[in-house]
């Protein structure tokens, strides 16, 4: 019997870790942009400690897999030479503030879609619009001009990643002892952070969550790295993220038959798939629509600002929250905090209801 081609075996993976991605979530309500909403109106934690935990646990079990060379990390897009600190600033803030006025993620957009969100339908077509605009299309000559204008060479300073533990090693310590280090610091601070808080040790759904949705980046990185090997086509090292693949995905619905699926396509549509039937086993499968045309012009800026932000940050809230940070690239880290500052200022937005009453507010007051 003829075998099936690495791509499409690893494609099939990938829808697979998409819906047990989209599941979860659906079932826990997982979500970064809620995450920062609950501790920014309510001082509920819980969620965002969720979002932390997957940190962790993606952190404990990627770095587990390159230290036993089982998948090389430095092959992915998050620990090239080339540091590109503006893009993580200013992508990072372009989509922590777009993921406030679609009231979600790339992840979780896609979550809602499944659970018959058809705000979340707009939102998604508007970000992967964007999304491949900025990627490969009219804005992806903006976007190359900043790269080339701010992105830092590191090979200069005879680097071969951006990684943390390779700018310490840098400066003197052993690979070894830096790259333990920072796991202890980022891995274990992390853990500690989580699991302080009594009620978020009670909360089972959100440590499941934190705990499945982390498993599933190292898994990732397995199935791309490991079996996606091949002497002739090999696909390219990757693990979960919701920007770019949205957008190829577009593109090939539109063009299927001159297009080939890969791994990123299938885990977004698997993400639908999977939050889609868990919503329906849950009865919570619900038809919803705009409510006026404010809120759907609101829902299609936020979906483009999106879809640029998370391009040009090279991730989204998962993409480089905790996919990138497993790799732990400095980048990374900076796009992560720039997520964050951006949701924060797009809640002030909202409370304000002005991008200056925003800023105002928070520079007057402290945040």
């Amino acid at each position: 019997m003829e075998e099936f081609p690495v791509v499409l075996v690893v494609s099939a993976l990938g829808f697979g870790l998409g819906a047990a991605f989209g599941a979860t979530a659906q079932k826990t309500s997982f979500c970064t942009m809620g995450a920062i909403s609950d501790v920014f109106f309510m001082n509920e934690w819980n969620r965002f400690r969720a979002w932390m935990l997957a940190v962790a646990v993606a952190i404990l079990g990627s770095q587990a897999l390159h230290m036993t060379e089982t998948v090389d990390l430095s092959q992915s897009i998050y620990l090239t030479s080339n540091f590109g600190w503006a893009g993580a600033i200013i992508g990072g803030l372009l989509f922590g503030f777009g993921m406030t006025l679609t009231s979600g993620c790339g992840n979780k957009t896609l979550v809602r879609l499944g659970a018959g969100n058809l705000k979340s339908l707009v939102a998604a077509i508007f970000l992967g619009i964007f999304a491949y605009m900025t990627l490969r299309g009219l804005m992806g000559l903006a976007r190359t001009e900043i790269e080339g204008i701010t992105n830092v060479d590191l090979t200069a300073a005879g680097l071969e990643t951006q990684g943390i533990p390779d700018l310490l090693a840098a400066v003197g310590l052993s690979p070894e002892i830096a790259r333990f280090f920072v796991i202890a610091v980022f891995a274990g601070g992390l853990l500690w952070f989580c699991f302080k808080s009594n009620e978020f040790r009670h909360s089972r759904l959100d440590v499941a969550a934190g705990l499945i949705i982390g498993t599933l980046v190292p898994i990732a990185w397995f199935i791309t790295g490991v079996l996606g090997r091949d002497d002739f086509d090999p696909v390219p090292l990757s693990s979960l993220t919701f920007v770019a693949p949205v957008g190829e995905g577009l593109q090939y619905l539109m063009t299927f038959t001159g297009s080939t699926i890969n791994f990123g396509i299938a885990v977004i549509g698997g993400v639908v798939a999977g939050s889609f039937i868990m919503a329906k086993a849950s009865g919570q499968f619900r038809v919803e629509s705009f409510t006026d045309a404010t809120d759907m012009v609101r829902h299609m800026v936020g979906g483009a600002i999106m879809g640029i932000g998370g391009v040009m940050a090279l991730g989204c809230t998962i993409g480089q929250g905790i996919t990138g940070m497993s790799t732990l690239a400095l980048g990374s880290l900076i796009a992560l905090i720039s997520i964050i500052a951006g949701g924060v200022v797009g809640m002030k937005y909202i409370e304000e209801g002005s991008l200056a009453g925003a800023l105002s507010a928070m520079f007057s007051h402290g945040g």
